[in-house]
């Protein structure tokens, strides 16, 4: 699995971290480049210097990673939530990501 390779390199995120990242990623510069844009290293090395402005050490690789476990999670969520008859999910920070996710384009599905 990827993710414990990475594990390795990079110590865990922290909640906080999580929180900084997401709240880096929503922003609307970079939400907006995320959207319009198929090759996003420019834009995840500018997430990787706002978690350095915040005081932490992330490249943009691992910044990416994250940014994508988090997308699938609540993606998941959302997918689960949507069947009806089944107990509701929740993933962590799914308020913070839903207010990213939810309203674009891009994580509905195309009927």
């Amino acid at each position: 699995m990827m993710e414990s390779q990475n594990r390795r390199t990079a110590p865990a995120w922290t909640e906080r971290e999580v929180r900084d990242l997401i709240a880096v990623w929503g922003d609307e510069t970079v939400l907006a480049e995320l959207r319009s844009k198929r090759r996003n290293a420019n834009t995840y090395a500018k997430v990787s210097k706002g978690m350095q402005d915040r005081g932490y050490n992330r490249d943009a690789q691992q910044c990416r990673v994250k940014i994508k476990e988090l997308r699938q999670a609540y993606q998941k969520t959302r997918d689960a939530n949507s069947r009806s008859g089944s107990e509701p999910q929740t993933c962590r920070f799914y308020d913070e990501l839903h207010a990213i996710l939810g309203g674009a384009a891009s994580t509905d599905p195309p009927m």
